[in-house]
């Protein structure tokens, strides 16, 4: 079996415990641990051993549930058909946060509480690749008390600080109220209203439309909030599936009887027979105001019925004027990505009627507000180098106050190591190369901008801006902020290989000669390594086997290209066109 291993990199026992679990498997199966160094390729190698695996064992510690690189890889488990995902709680018992509880909650979890807990993880993980799936009580393994300890210090204990994970509950003394509120919460008190939040990723639209949702229910009204990142591929896979989803997602989140089924008898077209039913059953036995607030609407970005979906949103916002039960209805929509996008005509988007909401990133004197709530962990010049490192982009502005307030930097360290790979932002700046990664034409746009200061493909710059990575000034287009410039300046320096010329390289196991014998892509992934001038032991240990079988690759690839020595084969490698 191929197994994937997700864990929070950096981070102890995080990486221990998942090489562990490795070499206990490897002998049976084919383990792949992110060894979590940028080299080149690693965020395609993490992308295809992850769309490969057949089981995905994720280790879930204090600090991997507030990653954003394993909730993106639980993500893609838990949203296709492929693989068995076998949750861990690493010396955590506490409830999973959003949207983590939403996937986790109803799977059982092993556990691991102390290193003298890894030998019964290991039979525990043995019993269920077994049996194919989890049991629903697992009883091996006794929780035990254990401290976990991270590259980071642990935060210094104070009630006041709250750890920046995503949305903000509504009363956060953290929150920052900036002027799009006040617009939003002025515009939601009306009746039969259209409100597009639209920012990049990260800059606060999930929390202010929970705002706007609370606002909303003072004002006597239902609200059914959606939030689409929980759609599994299967439903965006077709319109049919998905519409009628979406129908009996919105009778349970109102509490009405579900009809759904009924509706699909119809002689209609399925966004009719969606139309006919929030128009005869959802408002009529709703009796009240309803507010459909969606909240990552771009997930159906890549849908073949996006344009057919939001222009059925358009229709009912035009249906208010001939029909008075439309009026009970307010759309509320959350995007990142710009409107044309998402729907071709533009005479069929809800993005652009009612009002558009746009986020900004915070000012100097916001930061400086922010920094006092957090009781001034730093000084006011330092207040100047955060906007100039983060751009005053809120989650990273948010993430390097909670560093430094709970004592697990200084504010001089936080801005030396900000780039790094495994400095505070790490898990951060990971996540985006490996997101980026999913397309050719971003990663050459991005790279076009880091040398050029331009972006010559205007779709390309604005999925660039919409993920939050680029910005326009003036004429020219530039990295978001100064964090963003030097990570990828270190990490993105070459341009991306055509598609054409990956797949060749990805499938080739021979020499273009035909000089030597087929290499195997274990083969390949140890000269590839060799060829970065890695030691045995460093192989070893990227690569989570033992130096013996390092030393048997070595030995069966001089005998395939004809070579008696480690440099020789790199330079015969480089010859054929292997590395």
């Amino acid at each position: 079996m191929r197994i994937f291993i997700s864990y929070a990199r950096s981070v102890a026992p995080d990486k221990a415990v998942a090489l562990q679990v490795a070499m206990g498997l490897q002998p049976v199966h084919a383990v792949f641990v992110d060894p979590g160094e940028l080299r080149n390729g690693w965020a395609e190698r993490v992308a295809s051993e992850l769309q490969q695996a057949e089981i995905v064992i994720v280790l879930l510690s204090p600090a991997a549930v507030q990653s954003e690189v394993v909730t993106a890889e639980v993500a893609q488990a838990v949203q296709t058909d492929g693989p068995l995902l076998i949750p861990v709680r690493l010396a955590y018992t506490a409830p999973f946060p959003y949207p983590l509880n939403h996937w986790l909650e109803h799977r059982a979890c092993l556990t691991w509480q102390t290193p003298d807990d890894t030998g019964r993880l290991l039979e525990a993980l043995h019993r269920v690749l077994v049996a194919g799936t989890l049991p629903l009580v697992d009883d091996a393994l006794v929780a035990t008390s254990t401290t976990v300890q991270t590259v980071l210090p642990s935060p210094i204990p104070n009630a006041a600080l709250e750890l920046p994970d995503g949305t903000m509950d509504p009363q956060s003394a953290f929150y920052v109220v900036r002027p799009a509120d006040a617009l939003a919460l002025q515009i939601i008190q009306r009746q039969g209203v259209t409100l597009t939040i639209k920012a990049p990723r990260q800059m606060g639209k999930s929390s202010l439309l929970l705002r706007v949702a609370k606002a909303a229910t003072a004002h006597d009204k239902r609200v059914a909030l959606l939030d689409f990142q929980l759609i599994d591929s299967a439903a965006l896979a077709s319109a049919e599936v998905f519409l009628r989803q979406f129908c009996a997602w919105l009778s349970y989140q109102l509490k009405i009887p579900d009809q759904v089924a009924d509706y699909w008898q119809l002689p209609l077209g399925n966004i009719q027979r969606c139309t006919a039913y929030v128009e005869d059953h959802l408002l009529p036995t709703l009796g009240q105001p309803l507010v459909l607030a969606i909240d990552e609407a771009d997930k159906l970005f890549d849908s073949s019925f996006r344009s057919d979906f939001f222009g059925m949103l358009r229709g009912w916002h035009n249906r208010r004027q001939a029909h008075s039960i439309w009026r009970q209805l307010d759309l509320v929509l959350v995007t990142s990505t710009e409107p044309y996008q998402l729907v071709a005509n533009l005479n069929q988007s809800p993005f652009n009627v009612g009002q558009v909401v746009d986020l900004e990133d915070f000012t100097l004197a916001q930061v400086s507000d922010l920094n006092a709530r957090h009781k001034h962990p730093f000084t006011r010049a330092d207040e100047g180098r955060l906007i100039t490192l983060l751009g005053g982009q809120p989650y990273l502005v948010r993430q390097a106050l909670y560093i430094v307030a709970s004592g697990r930097l200084t504010s001089a360290t936080l801005f030396t190591s900000a780039s790094d790979e495994r400095g505070p932002f790490g898990d951060h700046l990971r996540h985006h190369l490996l997101r980026l990664q999913n397309s050719d034409e971003l990663v050459a746009g991005l790279h076009e901008v880091l040398k050029q200061q331009r972006c010559s493909d205007e779709h390309t710059f604005f999925r660039l801006r919409g993920a939050g990575l680029v910005k326009r000034a003036g004429k020219t287009v530039i990295p978001r902020c100064q964090l963003y410039a030097d990570f990828f300046q270190a990490y993105l320096t070459s341009p991306p290989i055509p598609l054409s010329q990956k797949a060749e390289r990805g499938n080739k196991t021979r020499p273009a000669s035909g000089t030597a014998e087929a290499l195997s892509g274990r083969e390949l992934d140890v000269l590839d390594l060799l060829a970065d001038g890695l030691s045995n032991a460093q192989i070893a240990e990227r690569l989570v086997i033992s130096v013996g079988t390092v030393n048997t690759h070595l030995n069966t690839l001089y005998g395939k290209l004809g070579v008696n020595s480690r440099t020789a084969a790199v330079r015969q490698a480089q010859q054929l066109g292997l590395v």
